[in-house]
This record gives C-alpha cells, sequence and structure tokens, in this order.
C-alpha cells in the first residue's frame, strides 16, 4: 500500500464545508484572511480527543488574541459534537467529516500505527493555514497530550 498524501508548507489548504455540532455548514472560505489552526482527531468524548479539545479550549484565547481562530474535525456526528461541546465547555466550531473525505484530502486518514499494528484511522493532525488559505504548518501523528503547548511555542504566541 502506497504512502497516503501529506500536505507540505506552501500547499495550498483543501477547501471544505463541513456541518458543525449545530447543523450549521462551515466552510474554511469563511476564515479566508484570518490564520486558522485546524485539528483531526479520531473520536470525540474519549480520553486523549477530550485533553486536546480541553487543551485548546483553554487556550483559544490566547491564540485567538495572535490571530488564530480554531476548528475541531472528526468523524462523529452532529450529535455527538455537540453532547462533547456542551459537556466540555468547548467554544470553537466542532465539525462533522463522517464520510472522512476532508481529513483523506488533508492527509488525516489512512494507515496508522495502532498498538503495534497497521490500521486504517484518523491520523492525529494539526494544520496552521494563513490568511491565504496556504499551509503553514503540518503537523501529523501528534500526541494529545502537550501538543497545544507545543504548537503555540511554534508560533510564537
Amino acid at each position: 500500500m502506497s504512502e497516503q498524501q501529506r500536505l507540505q508548507v506552501g500547499d495550498q489548504a483543501p477547501e471544505f464545508s463541513l456541518p458543525d455540532a449545530d447543523g450549521k455548514t462551515v466552510s474554511l472560505a469563511d476564515y479566508r484572511g484570518r490564520s486558522v489552526v485546524v485539528y483531526f482527531y479520531p473520536a470525540a468524548s474519549t480520553p486523549g480527543c477530550t485533553k486536546e479539545a480541553c487543551d485548546f479550549r483553554d487556550n483559544l484565547a490566547v491564540l485567538g488574541d495572535a490571530g488564530f481562530d480554531v476548528l475541531g474535525v472528526s468523524p462523529d456526528s452532529p450529535e455527538k459534537l455537540a453532547k462533547f461541546r456542551d459537556a466540555e465547555g468547548l467554544t470553537f466550531p466542532l465539525l462533522s467529516d463522517a464520510d472522512k473525505s476532508v481529513m483523506t484530502a488533508w492527509g488525516a486518514f489512512g494507515e496508522k500505527q495502532n498498538y503495534g499494528k497497521t490500521v486504517q484511522g484518523v491520523i492525529r493532525s494539526t494544520f496552521v493555514v494563513d490568511e491565504d488559505g496556504k499551509i503553514a504548518k503540518a503537523l501529523y501523528n501528534v500526541k494529545a497530550t502537550g501538543h497545544v503547548e507545543r504548537l503555540r511555542k511554534d508560533l510564537g504566541v
């Protein structure tokens, strides 16, 4: 099996329009003119994904003050995302990519190692998209814990 496509710094970010936790469509194009952190995670309400989402929530003001919006994307249904958002007090959009087409286009779905086995699944990944819609950072196989802190250091915020 071939290595899945991975985005590189300078690539045009693949466009998307996905439903949020309330079923409203959110598009990457809505953020043109601002920098946006787009992160992909496997499943709402699981320990690692909850830790990562809460870290983004707790750093949202600092990221926002530095000009970065945040979008979280998972294959969960909008209903599950709404429960996750409400349970954890998340204040940034959570988007549903049920068919995983956006994740695939971004290189965030495919072969990965899970407990020593090669499986197909969501590859925990984070991207920074600049004001012009280009990839400024592409981070694959990130760890949930401590990731947001490292991202802030990388971004100088």
